[in-house]
């Protein structure tokens, strides 16, 4: 029954709203990952192969797409027969409530009605198609210099490859793989069923090449017929100065391999960037504390300051109170692939009181202290003026 049948958009796992190259893409991503080649043996995936592609064979053809989203399964099923649908008129041709024309528009318009020949090369031609790579997702983490500067680093992961004893055939050496005689390489055959008294045809994956086309009578040892191996990938990888943590960074086609000439996949570098013990980054931007003594703070002074390109002397102006920020511009982080734009450094003074303090420190600063009086005193003093009236 055409209502038991599972939804054509849950089976690709896409929304009614998919445009025509997600519905492609979800398509591709699946047939491969179901196809018999890939799955020997397995009825289940084999199961799954046929919904994909009759799912796509729907949703990627305008027509049938429109009868499927407007009337379900009956629209497209030809043993929904005329009850699917309402305006019969059995007495001869179609009322005028059905809209269609005549019985050979809607034949046509609703079982697809065409000849064997067309049909076949027009499936034939979809499964042959050239099938892009999937990607490869790596994870790698480096340095907080080597995300700045930049660096070469070693990645390493598994990849599907053509397999090399095979050419990709699947057969093996001395042998090829032979057409199938029973859909004639097309991966499909017809199908003739009575409907309505006339013979229609349709399309079905030919179960005995299972829609490949191709018969492998002597598969090969390395790939057990699959045309493909997994192999351990180990290549250099160029990381430009400037990533940050989360960037994604493409080496092209060095991913899984596509099948029917299709290209290579990429592989896809997820950055990791470990943190500084100094300086913290906020894109472009680094920020650093830097602490300095009471000395310094009161009366000023030149300290040295670390920055990436190492360390910097930087003057500290008098009366520097704790928390105060300066900017030194251009001495942050490239952004990436411009080594002309950087950020900014922003460094954050904390004063350090000293400690430990012997018996004659301290009696010098009392006398620093009474002989300040009350003149630089003016936040504390205000502050306790707050106090009271509140």
């Amino acid at each position: 029954m055409a209502e038991n049948k599972r939804d054509y958009y849950e089976t690709l796992g896409v929304s009614k709203s998919a445009s025509e190259s997600e519905i492609k893409k979800a398509y591709r991503n699946l047939a491969k990952k179901y196809h018999p080649d890939m799955n020997p043996d397995d009825k289940e995936a084999e199961k799954r192969f046929k919904e994909v592609n009759e799912a796509y064979e729907i949703l990627s053809d305008s027509d049938k797409k429109s009868r499927y989203d407007t009337y379900g399964h009956a629209g497209i099923d030809p043993n929904a027969g005329a009850g699917g649908f309402g305006g019969f008129d059995f007495g001869g041709g179609f009322s005028s409530g059905g809209g269609f024309g005549n019985m050979g528009d809607i034949l046509n318009d609703l079982f697809n009605f065409s000849s064997s020949s067309s049909s076949s090369r027009s499936s034939g031609s979809r499964r042959n198609a050239a099938i892009h790579g999937d990607d490869v997702h790596v994870r790698l983490s480096v340095s907080f210099e080597e995300a700045v500067f930049g660096c070469e680093k070693e990645i390493s992961y598994n990849r599907i490859e053509e397999c090399g004893d095979c050419s990709g055939t699947g057969a093996a050496k001395g042998s090829k793989a032979e057409t199938c005689a029973d859909c004639g390489g097309s991966g499909v055959v017809m199908q003739r069923r009575a409907v309505l008294g006339m013979t229609m045809s349709s399309t079905v994956t030919c179960s005995t090449c299972r829609g490949s086309g191709k018969i492998i009578k002597n598969p090969c040892t390395t790939c057990q017929g699959a045309g493909l191996v997994r192999k351990r990938e180990k290549r250099e990888a160029k990381i430009p100065a400037g990533v940050d943590d989360g960037v994604r960074i493409a080496v092209r086609g060095a991913g899984n391999a596509g099948r029917n000439g299709g290209n290579p996949g990429d592989v896809i570098i997820n950055m990791s960037v470990r943190p500084h013990p100094i300086f913290e980054r906020d894109g472009s931007n680094l920020f650093c504390e830097i602490p300095i003594t009471f000395v310094e703070a009161a009366i000023g002074g030149e300290i040295e300051v670390p920055t990436l390109e190492g360390n910097e002397k930087f003057s500290i102006p008098e009366g520097t109170q704790t928390a105060t920020v300066f900017s030194l511009k251009n001495r942050g982080v490239q952004h990436i692939n411009n080594a002309k734009n950087r950020g900014d450094l922003y460094l954050k003074v904390t004063v350090e009181v000293q400690l430990n303090l012997n018996e004659k420190q301290k009696n010098i600063l009392r006398e620093f202290n009474a002989s300040c009086g009350n003149k630089n005193h003016s936040k504390k003093d205000g502050f306790f003026k707050k106090f009271k009236k509140s």
